[in-house]
C-alpha cells in the first residue's frame, strides 16, 4: 500500500459561528492510498474543537502499519485494528476507511452507494446550512442557498428568534434547527420548540448540553418535531445510551470513523426505531461523496460542505431540486482530481 498525504487548508466562504465556536477556516488532511494500482481517496476534517490537527493527523498515519491491508478488506477488522492504534482520532481514521472504501468499489467496480445498497431514488434532500451571524450576512448566506430547498439553521444563542425572524424575512424554505447544546432551561427549550415549528422547522439537533440526558429525553417526550442527538453521538457504542432520549441521530463521518461505522450506525438507529440525519463538517467533495453514498439510507441529509467553502479543490457533487445526483462511477465517484494535488510521504 502506497500512501500519499496532502495538509489542506479549507477556508470558508463566511465565518462560520455556532452556539459556543467560531472560525473562517478548517484544517484537512487528504490522503491517496494506492493498491496494486489503484488509487482511492480519504479525507479528515479536522474542526478545531474536536480535538484533532494536522499534526495529529500525520502522527498516526505514520504508526499504521499499511502491509495489513490486503484485498479483500475486512473492514470490521481494519477499524479495530486502528482503534488499537490509539483511542480517539475518528477523523483521520474516517480518512482511511474512505480511501479503502474507494479502493474497493474501484475493485469490485461499482459505485459505493450500490455497495452499501443504497437507493439513488430515495436521496433526501439536503440542507445548506448557516451559521449565526449578523442581520445583513444572514440574508447574503440566504442568497448563496438558491440551489438548495432547505436551510439549517445554527441557534443556542440570545438572539435566537431574532436570526429566525431574519432568516424569514428573505425566505419560506424548510428549516432544520441545531442548537448546539446552547440551551440550558428545558421550559424555555420547549416554548422555543414550538415556536420553532410554527416558523417551519422541521428537526432540532442537539438543544441542550450532551451530558443532560434527562433534559434532552424531558423534550424528546414533548416536542411537535424529532430531536436529534449530535454532539452526544460519535462512534457506534454510543447509541446505546441513546435509546428513548432521542428521536434520532446525526451521523457523521467525521465522528464515526468513516463509512464502514457509520452504515453500522444507521443499522442499529433503525433497529431502535430511531430516524437519522446524516451530516458533515466543513468538507471538500472527498468527504462529501462519501456521505452522500449513504445518504438514501437516512431520513435527511446535511451535506453542504462543498457548497460553504472558497477553495474545494475537486469538483463539485452534482445537485438537482435540491438533491445530489448519484452517478454510476466505481468507488466513491469523486471527480477533478487535480493530478499534482498529492505529495508522496
Amino acid at each position: 500500500m502506497q500512501v500519499n498525504a496532502k495538509p489542506y487548508q479549507l477556508e470558508l466562504k463566511h465565518p462560520f459561528s455556532i452556539a459556543k465556536f467560531s472560525r473562517t477556516s478548517t484544517p484537512v488532511m487528504l490522503i491517496k492510498l494506492t493498491y496494486e494500482g489503484i488509487d482511492g481517496y480519504g479525507e479528515a476534517s479536522m474542526v478545531p474543537y474536536m480535538g484533532e490537527s494536522l499534526e495529529s493527523a500525520i502522527a498516526f498515519l505514520n504508526k499504521v502499519d499499511w502491509k495489513r491491508f490486503t484485498y479483500p478488506f475486512d473492514f470490521r477488522e481494519i477499524m479495530e485494528y486502528l482503534d488499537d492504534i490509539e483511542s480517539g482520532h475518528p477523523a483521520i481514521k474516517a480518512a482511511i476507511d474512505i480511501a479503502l472504501n474507494d479502493i474497493n468499489g474501484k475493485i469490485l467496480n461499482k459505485p459505493c452507494y450500490e455497495v452499501y445498497g443504497s437507493d439513488p431514488l430515495k436521496m433526501p434532500l439536503t440542507s445548506y446550512t448557516i451559521g449565526i451571524d449578523t442581520p445583513n450576512v444572514l440574508r447574503e448566506k440566504v442568497a448563496d442557498a438558491k440551489d438548495f430547498k432547505v436551510l439549517k439553521i445554527k441557534l443556542g444563542r440570545d438572539n435566537d428568534k431574532e436570526l429566525i425572524n431574519t432568516i424569514r424575512s428573505v425566505s419560506d424554505l424548510p428549516l432544520y434547527i441545531d442548537a448546539n447544546q446552547g440551551w440550558n432551561d428545558k421550559a424555555e427549550a420547549i416554548d422555543m420548540i414550538y415556536w420553532l415549528h410554527d416558523k417551519g422547522a422541521l428537526l432540532i439537533e442537539q438543544p441542550m448540553d450532551k451530558t443532560n440526558m434527562d433534559g434532552n429525553a424531558w423534550l424528546t417526550g414533548r416536542s411537535p418535531i424529532p430531536i436529534l442527538a449530535d454532539e452526544a453521538v460519535q462512534r457506534l457504542p454510543d447509541l446505546d445510551a441513546l435509546k428513548g432520549a432521542y428521536h434520532g441521530i446525526n451521523i457523521k463521518l467525521m465522528k464515526s470513523a468513516g463509512m464502514y461505522e457509520a452504515h453500522q450506525m444507521i443499522l442499529k438507529a433503525r433497529s431502535f426505531g430511531m430516524k437519522i440525519l446524516i451530516g458533515c463538517m466543513s468538507e471538500t467533495s472527498c468527504a462529501t461523496q462519501a456521505g452522500i453514498a449513504l445518504a438514501p439510507l437516512c431520513d435527511w441529509a446535511d451535506l453542504d460542505g462543498p457548497w460553504l467553502t472558497k477553495n474545494n479543490p475537486f469538483k463539485a457533487p452534482e445537485m438537482e431540486v435540491g438533491k445530489y445526483l448519484l452517478k454510476y462511477l466505481p468507488g466513491l465517484g469523486l471527480e477533478g482530481i487535480p493530478e499534482d494535488l498529492f505529495i508522496t510521504s
